[in-house]
């Protein structure tokens, strides 16, 4: 059954709304951050989420897909200074129209892409996780940001200032190719994102949206309440809860105290509409697998 709502009726305000609402929170927040180790060495031991509860975990860069395609040099000039940073639920990144200060690499983090007009409710168009980067096409056109770069699942990135990132820009062909690369994808995740919320039912966008996020974590469980994944598919949350309801009671996911766990990644596969496959397929596209049959995500 289709929705017929569009993602025009999010409820994620012009300032921040929803990260707005988080007490104490601050624009960024990065709890703890390292130094980036050359190619030879590049694992770097950091604290994901709350220091005095969590056991270190090992990030490293070649995590993201971007950063794993570097030729050495390139690599190497990119990550003098850059810091592996870790970083919290609901951190806003940059504001839309706001001065990119900084680009970041996802490794086990996801940022949401939030656009506003006219200072109306705004609404999620797109996602980036490990295969991309967080405010790079923007400094290479010099523009402010296209929107407001929120994290959506907590966890490591790598912080490059962004006069480094821009010097070495326009040093080194090579990564601005890569950059603009990525964008392209970018841009075709949003075009897909666009058809999607408009003619697939609610229950066809929560699985690909599901599946997106399942990628970018790593991992089987985690952390989402159904009120912010209303927000982010710009439905009303009982609508959403009849559409988690229903994949929860076909055994493809579980939803605990905020939650969510992809029990059957087939089912979940088979119920999103096709928009999921091609968004990958672009990516896989635009930026080939670094390894034969494997994908960006």
């Amino acid at each position: 059954m289709n929705s017929g709502l569009t993602v025009a009726n999010a409820a994620v305000d012009a300032h921040g709304g929803v990260a707005a609402r988080a007490a104490g929170q601050t624009d960024r927040t990065a709890v703890n951050s390292t130094t980036v180790p050359r190619r030879s060495s590049r694992a770097t031991e950091i604290l994901v989420g709350n220091l005095c509860k969590r056991k270190p975990q090992q990030a490293d860069p070649a995590t993201n897909g971007l950063l794993a395609r570097l030729e050495g040099e390139d690599y190497d000039l990119l990550m003098q200074g850059a810091k592996v940073v870790s970083l919290k639920f609901r951190t806003r990144l940059v504001r839309q129209d706001g001065n990119i200060d900084a680009v970041y690499f996802p490794l086990s983090c996801m940022v949401s892409l939030l656009v506003t007009t006219d200072g109306r409710p705004q609404v999620e168009m797109a996602t980036i996780g490990k295969e991309g980067v967080v405010g790079a096409s923007e400094l290479i056109q010099a523009q402010g940001a296209m929107g407001l770069n929120l994290v959506q699942l907590p966890g490591a990135a790598v912080r490059v200032e962004a006069g480094a990132f821009r010097k070495l820009l326009d040093s080194r062909p090579r990564v601005q190719k890569l950059i603009h690369q990525h964008f392209y994808a970018l841009m075709r995740q949003i075009l897909y994102g666009a058809a999607c919320n408009r003619i697939h039912s609610m229950e066809e966008r929560c699985a690909r949206w599901l599946l997106m996020t399942h990628d970018r974590a790593g991992q089987d469980t985690f952390p989402l309440t159904q009120d912010f994944l209303s927000h982010m598919l710009g439905v009303r949350r009982a609508t959403v809860n009849l559409a988690t309801g229903m994949l929860k009671k076909a055994g493809f996911i579980g939803y605990v105290r905020g939650k969510i766990t992809v029990i059957d990644r087939a089912g979940l596969e088979s119920t999103s509409c096709a928009c999921y496959q091609a968004i990958v397929r672009s990516y896989d596209s635009l930026l080939p697998p670094l390894q034969k049959n494997s994908t960006n995500f």
